[in-house]
């Protein structure tokens, strides 16, 4: 291990360190299609908790073209950092001339996704679909790490399938070709987001480089984290679907890590945030003038938020319903305001008419 780190008082690290670049916490935002654009971002550093947020991943061919929304996709605040920018593609030329430009935009680092699983990427050859082809991905990584100065950092998966789970050859060979960091997914592509947990793979990539390797998948709060550390060695945590459900997650994970007593989370602080994010997508499109996608993004996203709450689908119901954005917002401040009156719904309220109202004494 050539990276810094230090461990803290839970015994693992709480930090490590890309070339120069000090991620702490070392708990991380991972990139995800469609969730993790700039509004969602903001949300999360607002609650606090990570030390690296990763945009969506953007198509090399986009940049290189000058597309609209693979700019839009790679836009980022200016006091956002560390931010790491991925890309993604099958042409060598073209992922090295994005990243080159994606440098002199500013990104911190830049990350190359050899994970995503989609049948549109991997159909033509990016993403997950690299690591049945070493020598294609050595060469993208090879003509990425020429064309910039920035660290260079990959996330991949444990393997295609359960017959090439290939990420520690992998790993070794991006190291001795200059890349600083790594990320692994537990899961295969044939296993897309289920099949049972095998961290082994992790374990070993840690036991095989001297750079840090960040463990990815089904870390959804501090008990996951814990195990994750335990069973990989890993130098930090990534968090995707964990940090959508629960905003708050990561922070908890950080906390934890620190010895800090864990900030408890009110369902009041749960609507202040909420409503938050309802206005910052908002926003955000009307800059775009795109002002139609702010309802579909709203509830696109709602799902997740509501989902882990008491009576949950019925806010997700509902709101998925709603004409207006003024709509959405009052019917979410209903929902809440409901179960804070109510002892969260557990006990002076019940369903009636796909509400919560009173429970009749």
């Amino acid at each position: 291990m050539t990276y810094k780190t230090e461990t803290g008082p839970q015994g693992f690290p709480t930090y490590y360190d890309v070339r120069n670049i000090r991620i702490s916490p070392n708990v991380v935002l991972a990139p995800m299609e469609g969730v993790t654009d700039v509004i969602f971002r903001r949300v999360i550093r607002s609650i606090g908790g990570p030390g690296l947020t990763y945009t969506e991943f953007i198509a090399s061919r986009g940049i290189v073209h000058n597309e609209r929304r693979s700019w839009d996709m790679a836009s980022f605040d200016p006091d956002e950092r560390p931010i790491s920018l991925q890309i993604y593609g099958n042409n060598p030329e073209w992922m090295a001339e994005a990243a080159k430009q994606l440098q002199d935009e500013g990104a911190t680092i830049l990350d190359i996704n050899m994970g995503c699983p989609a049948k549109k990427i991997c159909k033509k050859s990016g993403g997950s679909a690299l690591m049945k082809d070493p020598e294609l991905a050595t060469e993208i990584v090879r003509a990425v790490r020429k064309a910039i100065d920035i660290p260079l950092t990959v996330k991949m998966r444990s393997g295609f399938d359960a017959s090439m789970r290939n990420a520690p050859e992998l790993c070794k060979i991006f190291e001795s070709e200059g890349v600083e960091g790594l990320t692994i997914h537990w899961r295969t592509r044939e296993d897309l987001y289920g099949g049972e947990r095998a961290v082994d793979k992790i374990a070993e990539a840690v036991d095989s480089v001297s750079i840090p390797v960040i463990a990815n998948g089904d870390i959804i709060d501090v008990e996951s984290a814990k195990r994750m550390f335990e069973d990989t060695g890993c130098a930090g945590v990534m968090l995707g679907r964990g940090a959508i459900r629960d905003p708050w997650s990561m922070l908890h994970i950080a906390q934890w890590l620190r010895g800090e007593p864990l900030t408890e989370v009110t369902l009041e602080e749960r609507l202040r945030v909420l409503i938050m994010y309802y206005d910052r997508i908002e926003e955000h499109f009307q800059q775009l003038d795109q002002h139609r996608r702010t309802l579909g993004r709203i509830k696109m996203m709602i799902r997740n938020f509501a989902d882990p709450l008491p009576h949950g689908k019925i806010l997700r119901q509902k709101v998925c319903r709603a004409q207006t954005l003024p709509d959405a917002k009052d019917i979410t401040k209903r929902f809440f305001d409901t179960l804070i009156e109510y002892d969260q719904g557990k006990e002076g309220a019940f369903v009636d008419d796909g509400w919560i109202t009173p429970k009749a004494s």
